[in-house]
């Protein structure tokens, strides 16, 4: 193996900023914790605000309308544009492509979500399967949320079903096979570094988990959002994840006063959030699983472990027709989301959500945990990152060469991020800007200065990052040229990522229809 590490990248399903206790939360997360006391805790590090393009973004190293999911997978959109055709396309590579060629061996364990839901199917074709993009191992499931309890699974390039699981919930069988992997590993192929990819669903939609967990969890969140937010946001401060001068955002849009809620209603909320803590509280456990995997084998001081969330918490309100009693929530009859006002607190200090490019949307924790590659570990890194830096990491520490010899590299777009490593020795990454767009939500940061917009037709707000990250005292006004500088870059980037033409806003489009050619234009 030589001085190349293992790399365990480690990515959670609409998981806010602030839910795990090491960036603030009250969800007990001990092996997370532990990596990032024995690691680095990055504060500004980003992804793509939505699920599958964070999946692309992360797998490839570049901006997801590149790999041609800049928005869903879904089989019925009928999108025929480069930037969204809902499938992994040719012009990227995964880091498992990437890394095999260079003697890695490459396993994954949960959620794919890059496959158009048209391929999802026993019958259809696994051109952009995990197996076919680079992967030696695969357990999990190829399209996005999943009941915990009876996920339709794939092993390899098998359709199987819950009875493939040896686990109770699904959450449970991604870590046990990540670890299964693991050992595998070093009993057959000790000699050689591996890449493995661990996807858990948790804590996305439906909220199921184990009734002993949610248990621990039934009183924690009776004072409700409005008292329990502030208190967030002064811990935040204290331990350095978030400066003392960033104002808290306010309470989100829609979002009632606890106080004004019936005590049923405020029960049943408080139950709603028990069950998503839970959901964390066993992915950690999991995480644990994986670690322990590693000690095991003698492996961990030698393996690089990255963990992120693949967007910010998640407002969508979502519910099964039929639920009569909340108290049933959970269980696998169920299919519940745990509502906007959580997720408002997930997001905790800032704006927006899953979707938007608000700080709420694009900000994720990052845990990177390497004993033998991290310089003065428990430090906590301020410099902005994002997704697409995993795929430069990859590359950069295993020593491989992108796009690999021999594979059609003309049509291989370069690579749009930077590698950590220099963070990991005290230094400094070299960027100019990073760029988003999703469902016509629009965003660029430069330096200490971001702009950004909701939907479509709306004005561009912009923010210094230094003195106010939580985007409460929009600039736009005072500094009109660079709004207009941004704006005219934003949409160089745009047009040269195949980002156009724009997505209608969400709130107009439903699965089915035809995106229409946008008529917008850069606003200065």
């Amino acid at each position: 193996m030589g001085d190349r590490p293992n790399i365990v990248v480690i990515l959670v399903d609409d998981m806010g900023y602030s839910d795990i206790g090491c960036y603030g939360g009250e969800i007990r997360t001990p092996n997370l914790d532990a990596l990032a006391r024995d690691g680095i805790r990055f504060t500004q590090f980003y992804n793509t605000a939505r699920c599958c393009p964070a999946r692309a973004s992360l797998l490839t190293g570049l901006y997801p309308h590149q790999t041609g999911v800049g928005w869903m997978v879904c089989a019925d959109m009928g999108l025929q544009f480069d930037g969204y055709t809902g499938d992994l396309n040719r012009c990227c590579r995964t880091f498992a492509e990437v890394l095999r060629p260079a003697g890695y061996a490459t396993y994954m364990s949960g959620k794919w979500h890059v496959t158009s839901e048209r391929y999802v199917c026993p019958e259809g074709p696994k051109h952009s399967w995990p197996m076919q993009r680079g992967f030696d191992r695969y357990f999990g499931i190829i399209g996005g949320a999943a009941n915990y309890y009876e996920p339709k699974i794939v092993i390899d390039n098998d359709w199987r079903g819950p009875e493939a699981m040896d686990e109770a919930m699904f959450t449970d069988a991604i870590a046990a096979n990540a670890a299964r992997f693991i050992r595998e590993h070093a009993e057959r192929s000790p000699e050689k570094p591996f890449l493995e990819y661990v996807a858990f669903t948790a804590p996305h939609w439906p909220l199921h988990a184990h009734r002993e967990t949610i248990d621990k969890y039934l009183d924690v969140y009776r004072d409700g959002w409005d008292a329990m937010r502030p208190v967030k946001y002064e811990r935040m401060k204290s331990m350095g994840i978030i400066e003392d001068h960033w104002d808290l955002s306010q309470r989100g849009e829609g979002i009632p006063d606890w106080d004004s809620l019936t005590q049923e209603k405020k029960d049943e909320f408080a139950y709603r959030m028990a069950v998503y803590s839970a959901q964390i509280d066993e992915m950690d456990q999991g995480v644990g699983a994986v670690v322990e995997a590693l000690k095991e084998t003698g492996q961990l001081d030698d393996t690089l472990v990255l963990f992120m969330s693949d967007n910010g918490g998640c407002a969508e309100e979502v519910h099964k027709p039929g639920l009569e009693d909340w108290h049933e929530i959970g269980q696998r009859q169920t299919y519940e989301s745990y509502g906007k006002p959580w997720a408002n607190y997930s997001n905790t200090p800032f704006r927006e959500y899953k979707h938007w490019v608000h700080e709420g949307g694009i900000a994720t924790p990052l845990i990177a945990h390497w004993p033998k590659g991290i310089d003065e570990p428990g430090r906590i890194d301020h410099q902005p990152g994002h997704l697409i830096d995993v795929m430069a990491t990859c590359v950069d520490l295993a020593g491989a060469q992108y796009p690999p010899p021999g594979d059609g590299a003309d049509e291989v777009h370069a690579l749009q991020g930077r590698s950590l490593t220099p963070v990991f020795k005290g230094d400094t990454i070299q960027r100019d800007e990073i760029f988003w767009e999703h469902e016509a939500n629009r965003a660029l940061r430069q330096g200490k200065w971001k702009l950004v917009a909701k939907g479509a037709t709306s004005a561009w707000e912009l923010y210094n990052m230094e003195s106010d990250r939580t985007e409460t005292n929009d600039l736009a006004g005072k500094h009109h040229d660079r709004v207009r500088d941004m704006a005219a870059r934003w949409d160089a980037i745009a047009r040269a990522t195949d980002v156009y033409p724009l997505m209608p806003e969400v709130k107009g489009l439903g699965y089915g229809q035809r995106a229409r050619k946008s008529t917008w234009r850069a606003a200065t």
